[in-house]
């Protein structure tokens, strides 16, 4: 199914809306969050609202109709990504707690002096600093796959980054940065040949790809509601069962306990061992209002939709002159993300000059500061697309990045 993203844009209040400037918001900022349907903003009102109350403990009925609402987003989360079972669905802050539970619960528990811990040159620092921070602690050594040129891990060297020493292999599935869909299943294969655990930095490819759990036979996998339309302050984890299961918790206090003595206590069974404490009720019951949504249009649609948006903001970019874009050529391993920059502008003063025109991009290291210095640039400019991404926000882009270069041009003739 075509998407018309005209139309699913009357879905979306904010993108309705005029920046403090009186422009029309084009906003292409999805790679940080994207926007949230009116199904999600009223889901989440009505719930603190009519349903608000604390969930798994009270015996009446408001208790327990919140609790079977969050429950149920569990399950809608299971099914949406194929995992082989609910209760390996662990609910978090986001994508960046859920890589540290595994860094300090998993890996406190499993790695010791001397081990190696695998992770590639452009991990976002959710998916690089929890592991340095265990390394630091255990005297483990971290080791990294490089990337080609056209961004892509370069696996040629795979046998010997991952050996009888790997504990575990922690990389992103999509690009921050750059977009590109990485081929993670020959890491996956031979990791587990090895021995050692995966897990995938799925952030960005969550939240534009038709992701099955069961079939990518990964360890673990962690995403952010708020990049998938869905509320901030909410994030997943999925575990393999067994291994969740022989899992210490990371966070102990309410709800993850079986028994207290003063001295000692013992551990609910899963999710609840992994959940510690009231979380984010309204947010977990507004993502299954996004999930709903993503799987209305179809996630196989929403991709094929950003490709088009990407392909033709790719032509019309290099068009420009003076541009260098980052990330393979290939369409099919990349995503709608396109890092760039412009010659002889820095990328803050590029984001501000945009923003005057009511467009959002994204400027800076992007949470990946050791890409960058690979790179040897201070940063880059990024657009980032999503369902509701047309080619005239596209436009705009491109004639306001033409006005960027103009005032430039000015400047240097002085």
């Amino acid at each position: 199914m075509k998407l018309d993203p005209y139309r699913i844009k009357e879905d979306f209040p904010i993108l309705s809306t005029l920046t403090p400037n009186g422009k029309p918001l084009v906003y292409l900022d999805n790679g940080a969050s994207s926007q949230k349907p009116k199904s999600v903003i009223e889901g989440t009102s009505k719930y603190y609202e009519e349903e608000n109350a604390n969930i798994h403990r009270g015996i009446y009925h408001l208790s327990q109709h919140a609790t079977e609402l969050f429950e149920k987003s569990r399950i809608k989360a299971s099914h949406f990504f194929r995992s082989p079972c609910a209760k390996s669905m662990i609910f978090t802050r986001g994508a960046t707690e859920s890589i540290n539970l595994v860094a300090q619960a998993w890996g406190r528990a499993n790695v010791s002096e001397g081990d190696e811990i695998v992770l590639s040159v452009q991990e976002h620092h959710s998916n690089l600093v929890p592991w340095q921070m265990l390394a630091q602690e255990k005297g483990a050594i971290l080791r990294f796959i490089p990337i080609k040129e056209d961004t892509t891990y370069d696996l040629s060297g795979l046998d010997s980054i991952i050996n009888r020493k790997t504990k575990i292999v922690a990389v992103s599935h999509m690009s921050n940065v750059t977009g590109t869909i990485h081929d993670v299943k020959p890491i996956i294969t031979r990791a587990h040949q090895m021995g050692a655990k995966v897990l995938l930095d799925g952030a960005q490819a969550a939240s534009h790809l038709k992701v099955n759990l069961t079939s990518l036979d990964v360890d673990f996998y962690a995403f952010s509601a708020h990049k998938m339309m869905g509320p901030t302050g909410v994030g997943m984890l999925y575990g393999r069962e067994e291994i969740l299961e022989a899992m210490p918790p990371w966070l102990g206090g309410g709800d993850m306990i079986e028994n207290v003595d003063l001295e000692i206590s013992t551990y609910a069974n899963l999710p609840a061992k992994l959940e510690a404490g009231t979380p984010n009720i309204a947010g977990v019951v507004g993502f299954a209002y996004a999930l709903d949504y993503l799987t209305k249009l179809g996630m196989e649609n929403i991709h094929e939709h950003e490709m088009e948006i990407t392909e033709y903001a790719l032509t019309k970019l290099n068009r420009l002159g003076g541009i260098t874009i980052y990330g393979t050529d290939d369409l099919d391993k990349r995503g709608g993300v396109i890092s760039f920059t412009l010659e002889g502008v820095h990328p803050h003063d590029v984001g501000s000059i945009l923003d005057e025109e009511g467009i959002a991009i994204r400027v800076g290291h992007h949470c990946c500061q050791p890409l960058m210095k690979l790179w040897k640039i201070p940063g880059t400019c990024r657009a980032s697309f999503y369902a509701y991404t047309t080619k005239e926000d596209v436009d705009s882009l491109v004639a306001s990045l033409e006005k960027v270069k103009s005032i430039f041009s000015r400047v240097a003739k002085r």
